[in-house]
């Protein structure tokens, strides 16, 4: 066989084949298949830097699991969405294989990785993704620096907006063009729900305020960790929401990412929020953990949330499946 054939079949055969996810040691103390906190660990697994349909995987910030095609969708925050296969055994987390990518597009068709200033996808959810009909999943997406949120197709195109609350529309009110809004969820109840990274310069310090589209909002106070910022929001199947945070200060200091469990609740004297603490990850204690910035419903009580890698070396991408094993009732006061 002539020796540029043959280079030009192994080109092909890499260019269609992905480079396989590996298993990670998220802990040196805690294995896969045990209880910390209010968790179980169900399995993390490191995706590698590749190509993509001519996109490099990276920068991940944003998950929605689609029930419906058994499929991982995965929002960068340079305008990309990847779509992934998912490998489970005996309820771990086994491999995480991307299989797409595409261009998320504006209402003109433009590539929104063109637009610097509206490319920024944060957040992810999906509608119909559990409904028993293939093909008609419809995800919704949270952008920053240009905050906003959006319908798309699974496969990029643009399908509408949604009319964000006052409070949420101008980027003026955000602490920073970069704090504004990393989060979205659908919830049964309330209908789609945000809230921006980090307190509105309007707002009191250290305080978490959740919105959703017709204007009501509730509040509870950030971790305890020092710049504590909100990253994510997913439903539980009882109706209350798990909220992902990250506190980053400084490389010298402590990454600490925390999951809550909490409650949205409707009083005659206002809404208020009851709250439970789940796990608590912090980079000195022996956890080997990146940006965690992207979380979404499974099923059941398994949760999956990844790392944004910044695309950078020095970072990685993680996928994490894990099981809240401690729901004790959230009762409204």
């Amino acid at each position: 066989m002539p020796y540029n054939l043959i280079f030009l079949l192994l080109f092909l055969l890499t260019a269609c084949t992905s480079v396989h996810s590996q298993p990670y040691p998220l802990s040196r103390t805690y294995a896969v298949n045990t209880d910390y906190m209010q968790i179980r660990l169900r399995g993390t697994v490191q995706i590698p830097t590749q190509e993509v349909d001519n996109l490099t995987l990276g920068g991940l910030s944003g998950l929605a699991w689609d029930e419906d095609e058994q499929l991982l969708y995965a929002v960068s925050d340079t305008g990309r969405l990847f779509h992934l296969r998912l490998t489970f055994e005996h309820q771990q987390l086994r491999e995480a294989t991307p299989i797409k990518a595409v261009l998320l597009k504006n209402k003109q068709g433009i590539a929104l990785n063109t637009l610097r200033r509206q490319r920024d996808a944060e957040g992810l959810s999906i509608r119909n993704g559990n409904n028993g009909i293939q093909g008609d999943s419809e995800l919704i997406i949270a952008f920053e620096r240009n905050p906003r949120i959006e319908r798309y197709q699974p496969t990029g195109e643009w399908l509408g907006a949604y009319s964000l609350p006052n409070p949420l529309k101008n980027i003026d009110n955000y602490l920073s063009i970069n704090d504004s809004l990393e989060s979205v969820t659908l919830h049964p109840q309330y209908g789609i729900l945000t809230a921006p990274e980090h307190p509105l310069k309007s707002e009191t310090a250290q305080q978490i305020r959740i919105f959703n589209l017709q204007g009501q909002s509730w509040t509870l106070p950030s971790h305890t960790a020092p710049n504590s910022a909100v990253t994510d929001l997913a439903v539980m199947d009882d109706g209350t929401l798990l909220l992902l945070e990250r506190a980053f200060t400084s490389i010298f200091s402590p990454l600490i990412i925390s999951l809550r469990r909490v409650q949205l609740c409707t009083q005659k004297t206002g809404n208020t929020t009851n709250v439970q603490e789940l796990a608590v990850f912090d980079s000195s204690k022996g956890w080997s953990i990146d940006n965690f910035e992207g979380l979404t419903h499974h099923h059941s009580a398994f949760f999956l949330m990844v790392s944004d890698d910044n695309y950078r070396s020095f970072q990685t991408t993680l996928l994490s499946y894990i099981e809240i094993i401690n729901q004790p009732p959230l009762p409204c006061h």
